[in-house]
């Protein structure tokens, strides 16, 4: 670990995704484990300058893991209109590519997300003597890996 150095990050703080449905993409997310944090509506001059749009007006809600370490905001826009990507985006785009989560008991997890839209891309697979793993797409095509630790 670097001690002392300036300009050195100190943590992943969180990661943002854009979605159509809050709604859904927080009840996905909280069946999967995470814990809601907060929810807040931001607009104004401060954030249109920070993201470089105009008339932002947008609700966000920071869901955390279980062990408190990680953060994941969910951000649905008012305004400016969305912007559409591609949805079923194969595993590899360019850019931004997935969000993985250790679980335990990982067909119980897919079962319990189905219900709220998630499709494995592919197979759950046995890699190796280490993992049991998977790739399913979640609410706004979000791309989700699950991996449970062998034995």
């Amino acid at each position: 670990m670097v001690t002392g150095t300036r300009g050195t990050i100190q943590r992943l703080d969180n990661i943002a995704i854009v979605v159509d449905d809050l709604e859904a993409a927080k009840a996905f997310f909280a069946e999967l484990g995470l814990e809601l944090e907060g929810e807040a509506t931001v607009e104004g001059r401060e954030v249109d300058r920070l993201v470089g749009l105009e008339g932002v007006r947008s609700d966000i809600a920071m869901m955390r893991t279980p062990d408190g370490h990680g953060r994941l905001e969910l951000t649905k826009y008012h305004s400016p209109s969305i912007r559409a990507g591609e949805p079923k985006a194969p595993a590899n785009t360019l850019g931004a590519h997935r969000i993985m989560f250790a679980v335990e008991d990982i067909e119980d997890v897919v079962e319990r997300l189905r219900p709220h839209g998630a499709e494995l891309l592919g197979e759950l697979v046995q890699y190796e003597n280490s993992y049991r793993l998977c790739y399913l797409r979640g609410p706004a095509g979000i791309l989700v890996a699950l991996a449970e630790a062998a034995g």
